[in-house]
């Protein structure tokens, strides 16, 4: 059976390519965090109370983009095994502020570890600055707003500037 070609779309797309690799870098992933008790989403909410120095819950939900009820629960376990404190806010009794306990550090550090050998491997048709490129690159693409072309985002920028080379959003 012939294929059909895809008209007026350009000969090469990311976001198959994008999708593979998360997927794989997800697999292997999950299988270094699930020995230390952490899930992909444990490790997001660890890094980003290590990089603040603590969150209030409300923050933390605005940044993971979760709902409040799931960043809830989602400390409950952090919580339970020594990861994080919640205290209350001296300036707002109503809000907790969540911090990283010592115990939680160290386990992020060890599961960062861990991850960086998981990158290796997925990455290793890549060397040194084909990896630090890559990295550049997605950090600008994720740097982007949220919304694609039909809200305004980069395309919309991009098809205004008449495809300038140095395009940005």
């Amino acid at each position: 059976m012939a294929s059909l070609p895809v008209l007026n779309q350009p000969p090469r797309r990311s976001g198959a390519l994008l999708d593979n690799l998360a997927r794989r870098m997800r697999l292997h992933a999950e299988g270094v965090l699930a020995p230390l008790g952490l899930r992909p989403r444990h490790l997001v909410a660890l890094t980003v109370l290590r990089d603040r120095d603590g969150s209030t819950q409300q923050a933390l939900a605005t940044t993971l983009m979760m709902d409040r009820a799931t960043v809830v629960g989602l400390l409950n376990d952090l919580e339970a095994d020594g990861l994080v404190e919640r205290q209350r806010s001296p300036e707002d009794r109503r809000r907790h502020i969540v911090r990283l306990t010592d115990h939680g550090a160290r386990l992020l550090a060890k599961a960062e570890f861990s991850l960086a050998e998981v990158e290796d491997a997925v990455l290793c048709a890549l060397d040194t600055d084909q990896r630090a490129q890559l990295y550049d690159l997605l950090a600008l693409a994720a740097s982007g707003p949220e919304h694609g072309p039909d809200h305004g985002g980069c395309g919309a920028a991009a098809a205004a500037q008449d495809d300038a080379p140095d395009a940005s959003c």
